[in-house]
């Protein structure tokens, strides 16, 4: 390997950015797969700083481009099989056992989201991988469904080969700002997180507004 390391001025040498040059500098695209797999076990692991940093590695001839996005969209893969490997061994027995305690949620409602991703889970998983925050999740639903287990490592073969090429490409052609894909992206990441934090909301307040009038009606009988 090329023993020429990344000079990450604009990062601290103990943060994310600093950990991924090392794994890198160490190991080579195995180590930039390495980050990636353990990105999507642990979310608040960035991947718009792993891979943009991947491809200004790639840039600097620390790595081939071509290595970059094989061995990063290989650890996205692993990533996702062992949270696929998850959700099928928490199985749908556990699941509706958990989801009958939680409060303000019906079993129809868990059966409505089942029949959904049965329907349109291979398209899920597809997107999914592209979407900030649930990149990772997607693999959860799709093993408590039991999709096959060659298609979802082929969707996810294909969706995270999308999501990695753009960020590793664009750090690889913006070199030194590299950086700024994180800007960016975190933007998009934050906006997913509060339209789904809207969303969770809205849906209890519709629960909580349809729980009192027959709260009401059984004080009265």
């Amino acid at each position: 390997m090329n023993p020429v390391t990344l000079a990450l001025p604009q990062e601290p040498a103990g943060g994310v950015a600093g950990w991924a040059a090392d794994l890198v500098d160490a190991m080579g695209g195995p180590g930039a797969g390495l980050a990636i797999a353990l990105e999507n076990l642990f979310p608040p692991l960035p991947s718009e700083v792993i891979l943009p940093l991947t491809g200004f590695a790639a840039g600097r001839g620390v790595i081939s481009l071509a290595s970059a996005l094989f061995w990063t969209t290989l650890g996205s893969v692993a990533g996702a099989a062992a949270l696929y490997w998850i959700g099928v061994l928490f199985g749908r027995e556990r699941m509706h056992a958990l989801w009958a305690r939680l409060p303000l949620v019906r079993a129809s409602d868990l059966e409505r989201t089942e029949a959904w991703f049965v329907r349109h889970g291979t398209k899920a998983v597809l997107l999914g991988r592209m979407v900030p925050v649930f990149r990772s999740l997607i693999s959860v639903p799709a093993g408590l469904e039991r999709m096959p287990l060659p298609v979802f490592l082929g969707l996810t073969a294909v969706g995270s080969l999308a999501w990695n090429s753009a960020l590793v490409m664009a750090g690889y052609w913006l070199g030194d700002q590299w950086d700024t894909v994180g800007t960016y992206v975190g933007f998009l990441s934050r906006a997913v997180l509060l339209l789904v934090l809207v969303a969770l909301a809205l849906y209890v307040v519709v629960r909580v507004r349809s729980g009192r009038p027959r709260a009401q009606h059984r004080r009265t009988l």
